[in-house]
């Protein structure tokens, strides 16, 4: 069968019996439901190399197919490091545009029109041809809105009856929708322009109208494999039937627990109902986990099982959703790691409580060895960002903000601080706690409201980068008082802006949950997973929160050893504590009955940024600072009060002094260091330290917040300063 039987061999050591399984199914239809971590990529590009040593595959007539240009370049250079050469690894549209390109002059004649990378300038001349007008965060979600429409075959006149349940874009409705389309349409035509999907909707054409072309097409193809299966749209589907043309040499691989691009017209439908297309289908499953640890592993496992059948939107068959659901088992995973650190629980007061607790983490997991490269923070929207882009910027952690812009380099943010600016040339009478109001006055011309908008995508980020700052200006007029101007915001936010440089090597990864897919790292921050963000606030239907879940579980899989799940009480510094952590925590967190025994009895339990714990074996929990004060068990309401953990008209349960003598120490080793204070100790640790007036090291690492990195870095300073000794 070969002239080379070791090389083939060769191949196929160091699979395991489940990815040797999926590399030696050689022939006709194969699925492999692949879960996350297990090494899908490692079993296809071995599958292909021995296909091609064998003698079964021709390289040249095998393609390889995957959804982002990074993941094709992946497979080439694995499969160059197997000693294969000349197999195509492409994404859907490079493979279409490839072939347009050669087959244009044939079919259609003439130069192949230029391609459109951005729609959003087509969309604004469409409009003003309409006499319409509308934003830039409105023209990139009426953008992604026809790109499903494409995506799912619909054209301006089937659009409106396809879309018939689809949240619109702000100010917009189907119908409207569907005459911007037209108008889209019509601007390309008079510019010979065609867009992305455009390249996939006329190779679909070609190749159903010419036969020669197409018998070109599938004389040179003869194998295709194709991952993400469960990603694919309808318009995909139809091009890679017509390039197979009946053919059964097809292998999938995909999973339907990580389907999280349902808007963009991405279904899991086709994986899910593979078998029924190919009866004599091979179905192979990868369950083992050689990214996550145990811990990890199970965490991911219990949040899939609140589903024990997880429901899946299935479209009808000409690509719109139908009107009855469907069920998929997720898979269930087995690490085949050592076990390591449970996942940590934090609840934290408020949003910069947050972002400042984590900073203090990652900061001890770089004095650990751990890169920074190597951690990531991961958000369900881009406005989260900005309170963790000001927190390690504060901290000096470098760090590299993908799949968006830093925020200070938003558009809506530079024209929010220029109007901000102009504004306070003229609002010299402006001070306190009239700022806010002026601040929500001038940014309501960008399209800040009061209410966050229910629809999705830019309008929503752009909505949450304009809140962002609403809230820095509520925070900062509650502290600084009456001497608070809005030229003292606008200083705020230069002096953030030219803070905000870090370095991009080495950096920490700050990412929303979708831009994550496909990535991993050693450390992985969940952060504000509250409701309203996880599930996100317009997730109103069960097949909406499904797909949340289903992208907590891919932020799940992405970390390798630690995991940190975070949530918030409240936006800002000293607000009431109106949040409530992501229904999907319930089956996580082992103290979520305690937390629920709490708010059952009236009671929050606010965190704040020193929210403590070991974050070792057990639990995994880091318990936060007591909601109740622990002189006279009064509720504690604000910000103030829960920083000291008492009302702040009780006298303190430690001696005051010593506290005063901690917190100058603490703001001497910080400067000493160019670091925040926090990062040091927080107060919230300074004040158990200052209780437990420790006489050891062990007594002081048992104290929340030390932890064994600050107790070498900190240990005997504290302990002179606890038992009186003078420090050196």
């Amino acid at each position: 069968m070969t002239d080379h039987p070791a090389i083939a061999t060769d191949i196929l050591a160091g699979l395991d019996a489940e990815q040797r399984q999926a590399a030696t199914t050689l022939n006709g239809p194969l699925c492999i439901l692949a879960g996350a971590g297990t090494g899908k990529t490692r079993a296809i590009t071995h599958r292909i190399a021995h296909g091609v040593q064998t003698g079964v595959y021709d390289p040249h007539r095998t393609l390889a197919l995957t959804f982002t240009a990074r993941a094709a370049a992946e497979m080439r250079t694995r499969l160059r490091d197997l000693g294969t050469h000349g197999v195509q690894a492409r994404t859907f549209h490079s493979a279409a545009l490839r072939q347009l390109q050669y087959f244009w002059p044939q079919a259609v004649g003439g130069a192949v029109p230029e391609l459109v990378d951005h729609k959003v300038n087509m969309l604004a001349e469409a409009a003003r041809r309409l006499r319409t007008t509308t934003d830039r965060a409105a023209l990139r979600d009426l953008a992604g809105e026809i790109e499903w429409a494409k995506v799912s075959m619909r054209t301006p006149d089937s659009y409106a009856a396809a879309a018939a349940g689809r949240e619109m874009p702000t100010g917009w409705d189907a119908n409207g929708v569907a005459r911007l389309f037209q108008g889209y349409e019509d601007v390309k035509t008079d510019r010979n322009l065609i867009d992305f999907e455009d390249v996939l909707l006329i190779m679909v054409g070609i190749l159903e109208t010419e036969p020669k072309i197409a018998a070109q097409v599938r004389d040179q193809y003869r194998v295709f494999i194709v991952d993400e299966y469960q990603d694919v749209s309808p318009l995909q589907h139809r091009l890679l039937d017509l390039w197979r043309g009946g053919r059964s040499e097809l292998c999938v691989v995909g999973d339907a627990s990580q389907t999280i691009y349902s808007f963009t017209g991405a279904t899991s439908r086709f994986l899910l109902d593979f078998r029924q297309e190919h009866p004599d289908a091979t179905m192979v499953k990868l369950v083992r986990d050689y990214r996550s640890t145990p811990e990890i592993v199970d965490l991911a496992n219990r949040l899939l099982s609140e589903r024990t059948r997880q429901r899946v939107p299935v479209p009808g068959p000409d690509g719109v959703r139908g009107p009855m659901p469907r069920w998929a088992e997720p898979l269930e995973l087995v690490s085949q790691r050592d076990h390591g650190p449970a996942p940590v629980f934090a609840e934290c007061s408020d949003d910069e409580a947050e972002a400042g607790w984590i900073a203090a983490q990652v900061k001890q997991l770089l004095d650990e060895g751990i890169q920074a490269a190597e951690i990531a923070v991961l958000f369900r929207t881009n406005g989260q960002s900005q309170a963790f882009e000001s927190a390690f910027a504060a901290a000096g952690i470098g760090y590299q903000l993908r799949g968006g812009e830093r925020f200070f380099s938003r558009r809506e943010i530079r024209d929010g601080i220029l109007q901000l600016r102009a504004a306070a040339r003229s609002a010299q009478d402006v001070s306190g706690d009239q700022v806010p109001g002026r601040v929500k006055d001038v940014l309501a011309s960008l399209g800040y409201t009061e209410a966050a908008p229910q629809a999705s995508g830019a309008t929503r980020e752009k909505w949450e980068s304009l809140n962002a700052l609403v809230a820095l200006s509520e925070e900062l007029a509650t502290t600084r008082g009456d001497q608070f101007t809005l030229t003292d915001l606008v200083a705020e936010l230069d002096e953030r802006a030219a803070s905000q440089h870090a370095p991009t090597v080495q950096g920490v990864t700050l990412a929303s949950l979708h831009s994550a897919k496909g990535l991993e790292w050693d450390a992985v921050f969940l952060v504000g997973l509250s409701e309203g963000l996880m599930p996100i606030s317009f997730a109103d239907t069960q097949e909406d929160i499904d797909e949340e879940r289903r992208l907590l579980y891919v932020g799940i899989t992405r970390a390798r050893l630690r995991l940190f799940l975070t949530w918030t009480l409240s936006r800002g510094t000293g607000g009431r504590s109106t949040r409530k952590p992501s229904r999907f925590l319930d089956s996580l967190d082992p103290e979520a009955d305690s937390r629920h025994g709490a708010q059952g009895q009236g009671r929050r339990r606010p965190g704040t940024a020193g929210a403590s714990g070991s974050g070792g074996r057990g639990s995994g929990r880091k318990r936060a600072q007591p909601a109740q004060c622990r002189s006279c068990g009064t509720l504690l309401e604000t910000g103030a009060e829960r920083k000291t953990g008492r009302c702040l008209d009780c006298p303190p349960t430690y001696d005051e002094g010593l506290f005063e003598n901690l917190k100058a120490w603490r703001l001497s080793t910080s400067q000493a260091a160019s670091m925040p204070a926090f990062v040091v100790f927080t107060d919230a640790t300074l004040v158990a330290i200052a209780e437990a007036a420790p006489k050891t090291p062990a007594e002081l690492l048992r104290i929340a917040g030390v932890g064994k990195s600050k107790l070498e870095k900190y240990g005997e300073d504290v302990l002179e300063l606890v038992n009186g000794t003078p420090t050196a």
